[in-house]
């Protein structure tokens, strides 16, 4: 009778230990996400930027895919990537520039504008902007839209990694003035929250020759001038396109 008490205590003790590792195995067998943004986090890092809290929240599973899908994996990128979407769109999948009635004006998380960016980002996603433009703030689209422009579009993950919030700007297309301290001060927040401090080296401001409007080069004429940034004696290089900017 001993034998047998002391035999069920000891399978009862094995299945309650086992029990916990059973089941973060298979969360992590199931690639469950350990680490998504959360709406705590961006009202912590960007304050009353959030002004929509519900429609951030619905629409954080597909930006956190997004991110995934992008890199937007560590502290830096994520942090350069939030700070822009905040100023750009509150971080809300559905926004529409105010006040802008060109057909294809800012839409989305990343208020892509332009029948050139709306154009190849539908050819990317194998859907037809042109035709439908609002697609581009839908809940299914803005994320993945987001992401095609951060990583194909334009190359920014590694001015993030670089801390070069004002290449960061620059690729997002809109001229050089207030609004960049503004997006870099957002930057050093996120950064703050999801590192613990605000990390020497970051750069606010942007290279003369990327101070215009850049929304118009292709990705390979913006690498090429942002690799060549500074080395013709810091005079501005001008760049004659339409003032119409990616960002809001």
């Amino acid at each position: 009778m001993l034998k047998r008490l002391l035999a069920a205590a000891l399978t009862l003790a094995v299945v309650l230990v086992a029990a916990p590792a059973s089941a973060t195995t298979s969360r992590a067998a199931a690639g469950a996400p350990t680490d998504d943004v959360t709406l705590a986090d961006v009202q912590a890092m960007f304050g009353s930027r959030i002004a929509n809290p519900s429609i951030v929240e619905t629409g954080l599973p597909s930006l956190n895919q997004a991110m995934r899908d992008a890199n937007i994996n560590t502290p830096y990128r994520k942090a350069a990537f939030l700070a822009t979407l905040v100023h750009e769109s509150r971080l809300e999948y559905n926004i529409r520039e105010i006040g802008d009635t060109r057909p294809y004006g800012g839409r989305g998380y990343i208020q892509l504008t332009g029948d050139f960016n709306y154009g190849p980002a539908g050819e990317y996603l194998g859907i037809d902007l042109l035709g439908d433009p609002d697609l581009a703030m839908s809940l299914q689209w803005s994320a993945p839209i987001a992401r095609w422009y951060w990583t194909v579009a334009r190359d920014i993950n590694p001015y993030a990694d670089s801390l070069d919030m004002g290449r960061v700007n620059a690729a997002i297309g809109y001229p050089a003035g207030a609004e960049d301290q503004r997006r870099c001060d957002s930057f050093k927040n996120a950064l703050n929250y999801l590192t613990g401090s605000v990390p020497p080296g970051i750069s606010c401001t942007r290279p003369a020759a990327l101070k215009g409007d850049t929304t118009k080069l292709t990705r390979s004429q913006f690498d090429t001038l942002a690799g060549l940034a500074g080395v013709s004696g810091g005079r501005p290089v001008e760049l004659c396109f339409d003032p119409h900017s990616v960002g809001g």
